[in-house]
């Protein structure tokens, strides 16, 4: 199979249990499949956030029921993270996320305007090896590409629990237009995901990157 972009995932099904594949059945109710399905759930709402590489969505059901008001787009790829939850949107009873499967690559190139009024991606896959330096999210085409996205003033927030992912983030951010680097952000403070929790929990550092989009 050919893709487009270089994966940024580890291309694995994983194991699926039978709450999540219950839960995947209603998929189709909540899913963001390309721009123009974007475009009118976004205007049901005052503001649209992305998450890109949710896991579990901890974070996108605490920042969902802390903000009714704002829509909240989950992107992954994993479908035992989409079930999971699936379920807890349905037991909490929560109306303002929609779920984007696969890579958020290919709905971002169809999107002509700007649409997000922020964007979170917390610890994305460090590909730790030299050689799969490469498969990395945050290099600076993938910046370029998701710029014209984000409107005037919004944030696009970036964690990482790898001290080489986040001097190479460092690096891609001082070549990258566009944007500002910001000292603080209110997102650092929110609920930690599954992945973050592994690094506290293992004593890795969490680096984190507050850009805020300047230019259209």
């Amino acid at each position: 199979m050919r893709y487009k972009f270089l994966p940024s995932f580890v291309k694995r099904r994983g194991r699926i249990t039978k709450y999540q594949e219950k839960n995947l059945t209603s998929l189709e109710e909540f899913r963001i499949r390309n721009s123009d399905e974007l475009y009118t759930s976004s205007s049901l709402f005052s503001k649209t956030i992305l998450e890109i590489g949710f896991g579990n969505g901890e974070n996108l059901i605490f920042l969902a029921e802390q903000s009714p008001d704002t829509l909240f787009i989950g992107s992954e790829v994993y479908l035992a993270g989409i079930g999971y939850l699936i379920g807890e949107m349905q037991e909490r009873n929560i109306n303002n996320i929609r779920i984007h499967k696969g890579d958020i690559r290919l709905l971002i190139e169809d999107i002509t305007e700007p649409v997000f009024d922020n964007v979170l991606i917390i610890c994305p896959d460090p590909w730790p090896k030299a050689r799969h330096h490469k498969r990395r999210l945050i290099q600076s085409d993938f910046l370029e590409l998701i710029h014209p996205t984000i409107k005037l003033n919004g944030e696009l927030f970036i964690s990482t629990d790898w001290e080489n992912y986040a001097e190479s983030i460092e690096d891609v951010i001082a070549i990258s237009d566009g944007y500002k680097e910001l000292q603080n952000s209110k997102y650092e403070n929110s609920d930690l995901t599954k992945f973050q929790q592994r690094a506290k929990e293992e004593g890795r550092d969490i680096y984190t990157f507050n850009l805020k989009k300047l230019t259209k």
